[in-house]
């Protein structure tokens, strides 16, 4: 599993976050920071939007297997398929859109992404804090509601998520 590997158990399923960390220089942040990963969304599906928008905003479609659970449902960006038994994010009855995972190339506004080190997230995120579970996340610079989530392996992101802090999806 690459896209979606923050370990979290829905009904049985196991699933994960990823990122990727690379250096954008400003001219380069100012021509991708429309289609980077975060603060709000990504691929035209934002943190909290309801379920009947992102289902009408045609940019989703349903996860193969994967990611159903009393509280949330799964899906996959069209942009981004994933294989069957993952999602591309979750969408909480509650909640709405809950969590997002990185797709292969997605950047961060910082231009965090799949293959960053734990270094290179830690200089792009200085208050990077460490979940009860060991994985690295921060809070979203700007928003408080929200923060990024890092699984690495051998020192490098194979995994990153945005979601909301109030989320009912993952643990």
């Amino acid at each position: 599993m690459t896209t979606h590997t923050m370990t979290r158990t829905v009904l049985g399923t196991t699933l994960a976050a990823g990122l990727v960390l690379g250096g954008l220089t400003p001219a380069a942040h100012a021509a991708t920071a429309s289609a980077a990963f975060g603060p709000s969304g990504y691929g035209g599906i934002t943190l909290g939007m309801s379920a009947k928008a992102a289902k009408a905003s045609g940019k989703i479609t349903p996860a193969d297997g994967a990611g159903v659970s009393p509280t949330c449902t799964g899906w996959s960006l069209k942009a981004h398929p994933v294989g069957s038994d993952s999602v591309g994010l979750f969408i909480s009855k509650k909640h709405g859109v809950a969590v997002i995972f990185a797709p292969k190339g997605a950047k961060t506004p910082e231009g965090i992404g799949l293959g960053s080190t734990y270094r290179q997230i830690k200089k792009a995120y200085p208050k990077l804090k460490t979940a009860a579970s060991g994985y690295p996340y921060v809070d979203i610079p700007g928003k408080a509601h929200a923060y990024y989530s890092f699984l690495l392996n051998k020192g490098k992101v194979y995994e990153m998520a945005l979601g909301l802090h109030k989320q009912d999806c993952v643990n």
